[in-house]
C-alpha cells in the first residue's frame, strides 16, 4: 500500500475512502489516522473498528483544534467582533483534544477479507440512506425554511428559566428577565458586562456544566455581582437566533458582550465545561483586559452627563432671568394699564359730569314752561312761597294752594343760582317737602295737601354740597 500515497495528490481517495467506513466528516483527522497508520487504509480501519468495539481504547477525537494559537489559560488572543457579525478575532476556549499518534496494529488477513466484504456489501445500503436523508432535509428545508422565528422572544427566555430551575434548583446565577435585545441594551445603559449563556439540553456536558459550575456558590456570587447573566435554549427561537448571531460551534457556550467604541462587542467566548475556579478565573481575566472600555465610556458619559448637567443649568438660569424679565414687564404692562384705566375712568367721570350738567341746563331751559304763571295777591287761595337758597339769596312767589308741589321744584330748579340736586325743607316743625317730580310715581302732592295755606318760608339743601 505504500506506493499508492503518491498517485494521487493529497492522497484524497484514501481520506474518502477512510471517511466514508468512520462515518466522520473531519478531513483533517482522518488525514492524521492515516499518516499514523503509513497509509495503510485497511490497518486504519481495522484500527477505527477494534477502537470503535473496545471501551477501554477510544478512537483518537476527529475534531482536534490544530491551527488555533491557544494561550495558555485556553484563550485565543485577539481583539472583539461587534454583535450581530462574523468578523474580528475573540477570545474562545475550546475543551476539544489532540491527536495522539500510535503505529496500529497487527490484523490477520481473513479479518481484513471480511471487513473489507462488509463494507463493500453496505457501502450502496449506506450511500442510498445519506442521499435519502439529504434530499429529505433539502425539502424540508426548502418547504419551511425558518421553522423557529416563531413565537414569543419573551415567552422563551421565561420558559426557559422555569425549565432550567426545574431540571437544576434554584441555586443558579440570577437570569436577566427580558428578551436578548433587552439585555443588550440594559447592559449598555448601565456600562456593564454581558455574559450569554446558550443551553442546549442535548449535550452529554451540560449537565455537568450546570449542576457543578453555574451552581457553585461562588460563581454565583461572582456573576451576580459583577455583571449582567443572560440565558435561552437554543431549542427556542429566541435562542437559536441568538446562536444564529454568535456562531457557537461547542456547548456548553458563553459569550463575554462588553460596550467598545459604542457597540455591543463580543470579547470572549467559552465553549465547553470547566471547573468553577477555572470559570471565575477565566471570565475575570476577560473582564481585566476589556474594563478600560468600560472606564472610557464611563468618563464620556460623564462628560456628556455634566456638560448636560451645566446646560440644564445654564437653560434653568436663563428661563429665570427671562422669566424675571417677564415678571418686571408684566408689571410695568399692569402699571400702564392701571394709569390708562384710571385715566379713562377720570375722563368718563368729567364727561358724565359735563353730560349731567349739560342735561341739567337743557331742563333748567325746558322746564321753564312748566311753571305755572303768578297769581295775583288778589286771587282766591293764593299762597306766599319764600325760598332761602343756600348761598342766602332769597326768592319769592306766589302759588295757588291747588298748584302741585312739583310747581315749587320747578321754579326754584330753573333759578340760575339754584343747586342741580336739591331738597326742599320747612323751618319749624322740619320735614321734606316732596315736590320733586318722579315718572314711576304720581305727581306730587298740592300746597294744600301738604299743609301749606299760609305765608310760609321753605329752605332749600345742596346735595351735591
Amino acid at each position: 500500500m505504500s506506493g499508492f500515497p503518491s498517485l494521487l495528490p493529497g492522497n484524497g481517495v484514501y481520506k474518502v475512502s477512510l471517511q466514508e467506513v468512520t462515518g466522520t466528516e473531519d478531513l483533517s483527522g482522518v488525514r492524521v489516522v492515516l499518516e499514523n497508520h503509513g497509509w495503510d487504509l485497511e490497518a486504519a480501519v481495522q484500527y477505527h473498528l477494534a477502537a470503535r468495539d473496545s471501551p477501554t481504547d477510544a478512537p483518537p477525537t476527529m475534531n482536534a483544534v490544530d491551527d488555533e494559537d491557544i494561550s495558555g489559560d485556553g484563550w485565543v488572543s485577539g481583539g472583539g467582533a461587534e454583535v450581530g457579525t462574523r468578523n474580528g478575532d475573540i477570545h474562545t476556549f475550546q475543551m476539544g483534544g489532540r491527536v495522539s499518534g500510535n503505529n496500529g496494529t497487527v490484523v490477520p488477513l481473513h479479518t481484513r477479507f471480511f471487513n473489507w466484504s462488509c463494507f463493500l456489501l453496505l457501502w450502496p445500503v449506506r450511500f442510498t440512506y445519506s442521499t435519502l436523508t439529504t434530499l429529505f432535509s433539502f425539502i424540508c428545508h426548502i418547504i419551511n425554511p425558518f421553522p423557529r422565528r416563531l413565537g414569543d422572544p419573551l415567552r422563551d427566555v421565561l420558559s426557559f428559566f422555569e425549565e432550567y430551575e426545574s431540571e437544576y434548583g434554584s441555586q443558579h446565577p440570577s437570569f436577566f428577565q427580558g428578551t436578548y435585545s433587552q439585555a443588550l441594551s440594559h447592559a449598555k445603559s448601565q456600562l456593564k458586562f454581558l455574559l450569554v449563556y446558550l443551553h442546549c439540553s442535548d449535550h452529554q456536558d451540560t449537565p455537568h456544566f450546570c449542576r457543578t459550575t453555574l451552581s457553585d456558590p461562588s460563581v454565583v456570587a461572582f456573576l451576580n455581582n459583577s455583571l449582567v447573566f443572560w440565558g435561552c435554549s437554543v431549542t427556542t427561537a429566541e435562542g437559536y437566533r441568538v446562536s444564529q448571531v454568535l456562531r457557537e460551534n461547542s456547548y456548553p457556550f458563553l459569550a463575554l458582550i462588553v460596550l467598545r467604541e459604542n457597540r455591543m462587542t463580543v470579547v470572549g467566548r467559552l465553549e465547553g465545561t470547566s471547573s468553577p475556579e477555572q470559570f471565575i478565573q477565566r471570565v475575570q481575566s476577560l473582564m481585566r483586559d476589556n474594563e478600560a472600555y468600560l472606564v472610557i465610556a464611563r468618563t464620556e458619559r460623564q462628560d456628556r452627563e455634566l456638560t448636560a448637567a451645566l446646560r440644564r443649568e445654564q437653560d434653568v438660569a436663563f428661563e429665570q432671568s427671562l422669566q424675571a424679565d417677564r415678571e418686571k414687564e408684566r408689571q410695568r404692562q399692569q402699571e400702564r394699564e392701571e394709569i390708562e384705566r384710571k385715566e379713562n375712568e377720570i375722563r368718563e367721570q368729567e364727561a358724565a359730569v359735563t353730560r349731567e350738567r349739560d342735561n341739567i341746563r337743557r331742563l333748567k331751559v325746558e322746564m321753564v314752561d312748566q311753571i305755572p304763571e303768578e297769581p295775583d295777591e288778589s286771587s282766591e287761595g293764593v299762597l306766599h312761597i319764600v325760598v332761602k337758597l343756600p348761598q342766602g339769596s332769597r326768592l319769592e312767589r306766589r302759588f295757588l294752594q291747588t298748584h302741585s308741589l312739583k310747581c315749587l321744584y320747578y321754579y326754584i330748579f330753573c333759578h340760575p343760582d339754584s343747586p342741580d340736586r336739591f331738597t326742599v325743607t320747612t323751618n319749624f316743625p322740619r320735614k321734606v317737602v316732596p315736590c320733586e317730580p318722579d315718572e314711576d310715581k304720581l305727581d306730587p302732592q298740592t300746597f294744600q295737601e301738604f299743609g301749606l295755606t299760609s305765608r310760609t318760608m321753605l329752605f332749600v339743601s345742596d346735595l351735591d354740597a
